[in-house]
């Protein structure tokens, strides 16, 4: 109580304070607790959206890792050996079109600079740029024939992750958050992590028009705080904290039940709620000291051509173990062809060779450590991991020793996680161009990955600005021959 007559703003706000707790007939604890169980099975009123009862059948995959290679790895240096383009290297490419880059290319045949060789009991092509993802071939479906619309690396990257190549939408990440909601109350569902940010950036993974709460956290493992504003405040405890989070709340819903439609505020208070308890759960999981030396070794953490995504990748397994249910790792460490670092690493304009040889350097082995580990944990059987970038690379050359962006044929694949081992869908023609059999777009491979998470990708819809939107548009199909 105040000593002299003017009230303190603790008496100001008591009243409100009452009120809402009178209203609501709950307290903070019950109300998050309230917020929490009924995310899977309440009408989200302040927008006319049916948040759905999921999973609406059982689910092969729990969780999901996506290993995003910014810049687009070339299909044919990578995954899709063509003998053809190896023969006819600096003849007229069948077909070639200037129109399907983002600048202009030879129209001339540019074979693989690398040495390619089969692995694994399905005899798979690999290119010497990958020796220890190569050994894991027989766990991974690879699509050969995927293509999109966006032909530059921003509207790709977001028609890949939200299904739609314009900013606004909603990413994967942010789609499960909604719908599936999270296996671990005190840590994120959706992390991101990224050593440069990415063309597109904070697009790639938005919430879009989804309530924030469902936005990604971003990771940066190189600093020493990772999470920013993760320590409590000089002089403050957990409790001080809870209750100044409590007045918050207070303020925060009185405001809100006189504004029914604004579902941010709401979302606001949640992740209040969040970054409060994710301040003992967070520590502990992204802490690598905890991590045995082989596991390290294993990673290649200390290794300085993949160090970053090394640490990236052992940091995912370890969210992934306490219930975060969807990762997504941007690599970000390339070499340009003038030599410099690269912001957009696999982009091969100029040298490809020396491009994509940096890249596999800074990929292959943490990639494959982590299959390699979650496999031993016995989590590889629940886990989707998804290898690609943004779309291909022309078959013919740019400036002699490169290649341009395609959109038309790229491959991607994925293991673990209800996906068959050692298969191939899908190709493109004989030069790695264009897609020509069972082609993928995105919004197939978004309605297969939700149907592996247990979900029909129809019945995955939030409504906004008058009409009801999910991630695979009005498109997409799943594809069930890649099903385990």
């Amino acid at each position: 109580m105040s000593t002299n007559n003017t009230p303190s703003i603790g008496e100001l706000l008591l009243p409100a304070r009452r009120q809402f707790l009178r209203d609501s007939g709950l307290g903070f604890g019950a109300l998050a607790l309230a917020s929490l169980l009924g995310r899977d099975t309440a009408a989200n009123t302040s927008t006319g959206s049916a948040i759905p009862t999921l999973p609406h059948h059982p689910p092969r995959a729990k969780r999901v890792i996506w290993l995003f290679m910014t810049g687009a790895p070339s299909q044919v240096d990578t995954w899709d050996y063509k003998p053809e383009l190896q023969a006819r290297s600096g003849e007229p490419l069948p077909g070639a079109d200037q129109q399907v880059g983002f600048f202009q290319t030879s129209g001339k045949c540019l074979a693989s600079p690398f040495k390619w060789a089969q692995h694994g009991q399905s005899g798979t092509w690999v290119s010497d740029i990958f020796p220890h993802l190569s050994q894991h071939v027989d766990e991974m479906t690879f699509i050969h024939s995927m293509h999109l619309r966006a032909n530059n690396h921003a509207p790709a990257a977001m028609e890949l992750m939200c299904g739609l190549n314009r900013p606004g939408m909603p990413s994967m990440g942010a789609w499960l958050d909604y719908g599936l909601g999270t296996m671990n109350d005190n840590l994120p569902s959706f992390v991101v992590m990224h050593e440069r940010k990415p063309r597109g950036d904070d697009q790639i993974w938005s919430a879009g028009f989804l309530p924030k709460s469902h936005q990604a956290l971003a990771i940066d493992t190189r600093r020493p705080v990772a999470i920013d504003n993760l320590s409590l405040r000089q002089g403050h405890s957990l409790a001080s904290q809870r209750a100044e989070l409590d007045l918050l709340a207070a303020v925060n819903g009185a405001h809100a039940a006189a504004r029914p439609t604004q579902a941010d505020l709401a979302a606001r208070i949640t992740s209040f709620e969040l970054a409060y308890r994710m301040q003992t759960a967070a520590p502990e999981a992204i802490d690598l000291a905890q991590e045995s030396q082989a596991t390290h070794e294993l990673y290649g953490t200390e290794d300085p051509k993949c160090k970053v995504f090394a640490k990236q990748c052992l940091t995912a397994r370890r969210l992934l173990e306490r219930g975060v249910r969807f990762v997504q790792i941007f690599a970000g460490r390339g070499v340009g062809g003038d030599g410099s670092v690269d912001d957009v690493p696999w982009d091969g304009h100029a040298n490809i060779e020396t491009n994509h040889r940096e890249c596999g350097l800074a990929t292959d082995r943490p990639a494959a450590a982590l299959l390699a580990d979650l496999k031993s944990r016995g989590m590889l059987e629940d886990t989707l991991v998804i290898w690609g970038g943004e779309f291909g690379r022309t078959s013919d050359s740019q400036g002699g020793t490169g290649r341009d962006h395609n959109p038309g044929g790229f491959t991607i694949w994925m293991a673990g996680g209800g996906v068959k081992g050692g298969f191939h869908y899908g190709s493109t023609d004989p030069f790695g161009y264009k897609a020509v059999e069972n082609k993928v777009h995105v919004n197939d491979l978004h309605a297969t990955l939700l149907h592996l998470l247990g979900i029909n990708h129809e019945q995955l819809t939030y409504r906004h600005n008058g009409r009801n939107f999910r991630l695979t548009d009005v498109g997409g199909s799943v594809i069930p021959d890649i099903l385990a």
